[in-house]
């Protein structure tokens, strides 16, 4: 889900599967890209402060907490998604429908559209509190503004969308400067800066705390963001068939990736760690706490709302370049195979899914009231980042599946990389996210003395039903009427 401003990217389009074993022609001269590019275009679109203030509540055992799942998640899902986008185009949907079957397809697709569902209230959450610092600081913590933020800035964002906008992609790129590395740079050396002065750091910075303090499994329930926080990379994999050697350079473009994203994780994270107690820290407004208390100690509070509006800015920009994406390759596939009913297949004048988009609008709007009426808006947020990650670890675990089955059934089918070991890497990201997806549905020890079962019962409602039970019943309920093909084909 990737905050992430997370997601920053657009899913590519899935189309119908390939004929046959036709061999994937290679891009001219002029579109070869170097490893090194493809690496920052990874990190670009991964990397975001916005989950920092998650892992800052566990202060240097951030570390280690973020490291893990990149070594069993985002390694896995980079590998493995390029494989299978060097041999087969058009995507997950094809993917999962070669490998395993068409309604499987269907569920990967779905999943990828629905998890933009829960993020947007998540994201969202973030841009209302970074936004309270702008005008009152106190109004991070209210549930009124946070809901009216999410409301506002989503409608605006599905407006801007349908009428179809040029250029709105080029924000994506100028968010990662403004709103990541630019406030990152400054968050980090300050932080230091702070240090320096003689202040005590909030959390302890020695060698005893590298590993997270165990208090039971509801103590380490937080990891499950980072999942989240890496997801996508199977966006990204279409590119490795511009690499010049993609057997060579495109693990070195990973791991060089992997690194700089590390580095823009974990240093934000510790900075804030430094600065902000974790019993006071705001998941939504972590961020801006730090910035604040640095800013008050140098005597430059006047910055606060300037980073506040650069992070605002960046937030939206993403949320603006990757809304449409998702229910595009969701569209396209419902019309070929009939899997969402007329009314939602309908484009507007400019050839926009509106209908999807307002659809999904109203649930949007539904979750964000909830912010409304849960006390805790970082609990709020907390829900609705793990129900996200939840939906779309279903569609990892197809794909992990699909990549096994692809790898049998045509193992001469030309690819232009092949994972190595693939079938210890499917095993690993399965068993992680598998793992990642049911932790998700035990209460975090940080936050809040509710309902353990409440929790649950709100998790397991958006997660399966969101993620399961809607996609059953479309398939189920779909009828030869819904098919369009010739119209998704113009």
């Amino acid at each position: 889900m990737t905050t992430t401003n997370r997601p920053s990217r657009s899913p590519q389009s899935a189309g119908p599967p390939p004929a046959g074993g036709s061999r994937r022609a290679r891009p001219p001269a002029a579109a070869w890209i170097s490893w090194v590019a493809l690496a920052l275009m990874t990190t670009g679109s991964v990397a975001s402060l916005r989950p920092s203030p998650t892992m800052a509540v566990y202060g240097l055992a951030a570390v280690f907490l973020y490291v893990v799942p990149a070594i069993v998640f985002l390694l896995p899902t980079s590998l493995v998604s390029a494989e299978l986008a060097s041999g087969w185009p058009g995507g997950v949907y094809n993917w999962v429908a070669l490998g395993i079957s068409k309604p499987a397809g269907f569920l990967a697709v779905w999943c990828q559209f629905a998890m933009t569902i829960f993020y947007y209230p998540s994201l969202l959450g973030y841009v209302a509190s970074t936004l309270a610092y702008v005008f009152d600081p106190d109004l991070a913590t209210s549930g009124w503004w946070t809901a009216a933020v999410i409301v506002v800035a989503y409608w605006s964002g599905v407006w801007i969308s349908s009428r179809g906008t040029k250029g709105v992609a080029g924000l994506a790129g100028g968010g990662l400067v403004i709103g990541t590395l630019i406030p990152g740079a400054l968050l980090v050396v300050l932080g230091l800066v702070f240090l320096g002065r003689g202040h005590p750091s909030a959390a302890p910075m020695s060698a005893s705390h590298l590993l997270p303090a165990w208090a039971g499994l509801a103590s380490l329930v937080l990891i499950v963001n980072n999942f989240l926080s890496y997801s996508g990379m199977e966006m990204n994999a279409v590119h490795v068939s511009s690499l010049r050697k993609p057997g060579k350079e495109f693990p070195r473009a990973m791991f060089l990736a992997m690194g700089l994203v590390l580095l823009i994780f974990i240093l934000p994270a510790l900075a804030i760690s430094w600065v902000v107690p974790s019993d006071q820290l705001s998941l939504t407004a972590g961020v801006m706490q730090a910035f604040d208390a640095v800013f008050a100690g140098f005597g430059i509070q006047w910055l606060t709302p300037v980073i506040g509006i650069l992070l605002v800015l960046a937030s939206l920009g993403g949320m603006l370049t990757w809304l449409a994406g998702p229910s595009k390759g969701l569209l396209l596939i419902a019309r070929q195979e009939g899997y969402l009913p007329p009314f939602l297949q309908r484009l507007n004048g400019r050839g926009v899914q509106q209908n999807i988009l307002v659809a999904q609008g109203a649930v949007t709007t539904l979750i964000a009231l909830l912010y409304a009426f849960i006390p805790d808006v970082s609990s709020a947020y907390w829900i609705f980042s793990v129900i996200t990650t939840q939906v779309y670890l279903i569609m990892y675990l197809l794909m992990f599946v699909a990549a096994v089955r692809l790898r049998r059934k045509f193992p001469d089918h030309p690819r232009g990389f092949r994972a190595p070991m693939l079938v210890g890497l499917c095993g690993i990201g399965f068993c992680a996210s598998l793992a990642a997806l049911f932790v998700g549905f035990v209460p975090p020890s940080q936050f809040g003395s509710g309902s353990p079962w409440v929790y649950l019962g709100i998790v397991a409602g958006g997660a399966l039903g969101l993620g399961l039970l809607v996609p059953f019943l479309f398939y189920r309920l779909r009828k030869p009427s819904w098919r369009q093909p010739e119209v998704s084909s113009s």
